[in-house]
């Protein structure tokens, strides 16, 4: 198996990191929600909360980047016979 084939060791362990900072990032959005409810958050919290969530969105920007650089890239216009687009040259060498 190559390792960009989608199904190497490296690449299901990336999907399964992936996977998971999606899980903790939804989770803490979960808990970002109560906590902006609550009207006795201290500051500290809020802050606290603010480094957690970036933290979060990082790694989401991270996973769709990733997932954007795997996916074939297409022209305007550029269809197969059956009128569905086709891959640049540079994605299919990818």
């Amino acid at each position: 198996m190559a390792p960009g084939d989608g199904n190497s060791p490296l690449s299901r362990r990336a999907d399964e990191v992936e996977a998971l900072q999606l899980s903790m990032g939804a989770q803490l959005l979960a808990h970002a929600c109560a906590l902006l409810d609550d009207r006795k958050a201290s500051a500290g919290e809020l802050r606290f909360l603010a480094t957690r969530l970036t933290e979060a969105l990082r790694d989401a920007l991270r996973v769709a980047e990733s997932r954007g650089e795997r996916l074939p890239s297409y022209d305007d216009g550029d269809t197969d016979a059956d009128g569905h687009p086709e891959p640049t040259e540079a994605a299919e060498s990818s």
